[in-house]
């Protein structure tokens, strides 16, 4: 599942429902927001949170917000009043600090409850069934790090995840955005570290390797063509590759497939050879750079025709033609390119 945040600290108005929709119709279903950031009126974030509630409804997307145990007093709501806490009509709460695991087990049996999923613990886990927590409405959501050097590391993640299944606990994780980053520091909201400035699309799907169960974007917007990559990915499975010069065009006319065996240095088209949809005389070999799309030429005998994308710097091959480059930003996509994954090329 994909999500996305929207913030109350700024109006929502007909852009932001415009921007809701559009990620909706790209295959995105859940909202994350806040409502215990420090700056924020308790009055204007109440009225806020109503406005998007409506155009998430009407967007028909899950609402999670993010709230302290002091983001409940300043709104004066009564967190252990069943009716107050339903009233708020979210389809889920994520519970930052000063909550009880008793407390935490109350509210799990109104409405789901997302934990911090890197500091819950087997003491957490078990005091909240023993307080006849609903587990089945407990999920675990890591932070976003907005300081540059705080974020996750990958392979700490990953381990806390697996723990965190094996206690049948699903996950969540954020990816920054490449549009409006989260003010003030304005460095993205990744909750990994090595994700700060990635290729949104490339780090989610890095992310659902890691058993990650849910993927929100952390930043206020990603961009237009970001968007058109997620809807591909989400609705069709396929990845949409971009490239910096244009290739030759039966290139952009099919959608390609990546061959069952997957090879360690380079993408291989399967229809490729069969299909011998470009000129294969010897011209324009060199240096093979990560991400260089090319054809096997006449001199490489059965191999002519094969297209590739190289997936590390290669040598040049006298064998090999160049047809042109992906985008950096393409080129992390690569490492998920594996047995028959779809893929198209776009124009820069």
């Amino acid at each position: 599942m994909f999500g996305f945040s929207v913030y109350l600290n700024s109006s929502l108005d007909d852009s932001t429902l415009v921007y809701i929709k559009a990620m909706r119709r790209a295959g995105f279903t859940g909202v994350f927001t806040s409502l215990h950031i420090p700056e924020d009126d308790a009055g204007k974030l109440v009225d806020q949170l109503s406005i998007l509630r409506q155009y998430c409804a009407e967007a028909n997307l899950e609402l999670v917000a993010d709230v302290s145990q002091d983001g409940f007093a300043k709104m004066g709501i009564d967190y252990t009043n069943s009716a107050a806490i339903r009233a708020l009509g979210l389809s889920g709460l994520r519970l930052d600090f000063g909550f009880t695991n008793a407390e935490i087990a109350g509210l799990s049996r109104i409405l789901p409850i997302a934990l911090n999923a890197s500091t819950i613990s087997e003491t957490d886990l078990r005091e909240l069934r023993e307080a006849g927590g609903d587990m089945n409405r407990i999920e675990a959501w890591h932070n976003y790090y907005p300081r540059p050097e705080t974020g996750l590391d990958a392979g700490w993640y990953a381990r806390k995840n697996e723990w965190l299944h094996d206690h049948g606990i699903k996950t969540m994780g954020f990816v920054p955005g490449d549009g409006k980053l989260r003010m003030p520091i304005q460095a993205g909201l990744p909750t990994l570290e090595e994700h700060r400035g990635a290729n949104p699309l490339a780090a989610a799907l890095q992310l659902q390797q890691l058993a990650t169960d849910r993927v929100y974007i952390g930043d206020e917007t990603i961009k237009d063509h970001t968007r058109k990559q997620f809807a591909a990915y989400i609705q069709k499975g396929k990845l949409l590759l971009d490239t910096v010069a244009e290739l030759p065009v039966p290139l952009y006319e099919r959608t390609w497939h990546n061959r069952p065996d997957v090879a360690r240095d380079v993408v291989r088209f399967a229809e490729s050879r069969e299909l011998q949809l470009l000129a294969t005389r010897p011209a324009a070999t060199g240096k093979r750079v990560a991400g260089s799309v090319t054809v096997d030429n006449d001199e490489y005998g059965r191999y002519a025709g094969e297209v590739q994308i190289a997936r590390r710097d290669l040598p040049a091959d006298k064998r090999v033609n160049l047809l042109g480059q992906l985008t950096s930003a393409s080129c992390e996509l690569l490492p998920f390119v594996d047995a028959g994954q779809a893929v198209e090329f776009c124009k820069q």
